[in-house]
């Protein structure tokens, strides 16, 4: 069986300068590659490679589908802040969820959403595998 080795994400943005200035600015990722119409931009062990589409869908249009992501983070309370202060009004208030994350959910430039969780100590999510 393949190991999954680091994760990558594909998006099509309609602004390409604004979506990377979102990335690098307000979620403290940095340009790792550009290429005729694509930045790929990573934080840790995440890449995103952000694609300009300027007559694709917009993300709004995808309804609950515009989440692509959910991001595990060890400061969920710190990077809400960060957002915050770097891209005013793109995140959704952090709270305890009883399924034992700390999380917020945010809206990046170009639209697409994002949430970003914390385990709460002492508490385990589900990990989705059946145990």
């Amino acid at each position: 069986m393949s190991t999954i080795l680091r994760q990558h994400y594909v998006l099509a943005v309609h602004e390409l300068q604004a979506s990377v200035r979102f990335y690098v600015e307000a979620l403290d990722f940095s340009v790792v590659a550009e290429h005729p119409g694509w930045v790929f931009v990573r934080k840790d062990d995440c890449t995103i490679m952000l694609g300009e589409c300027p007559d694709d869908l917009a993300p709004s249009a995808l309804g609950s589908h515009g989440y692509y992501a959910y991001l595990m983070v060890d400061d969920a309370d710190g990077y809400h802040a960060r957002v915050e202060a770097h891209a005013p009004g793109a995140c959704g208030p952090i709270k305890d969820q009883p399924w034992g994350m700390r999380e917020f959910g945010l809206r990046t430039a170009d639209g697409h959403r994002i949430m970003i969780g914390q385990e709460i100590a002492g508490e385990v999510p589900a990990s989705g595998d059946g145990s």
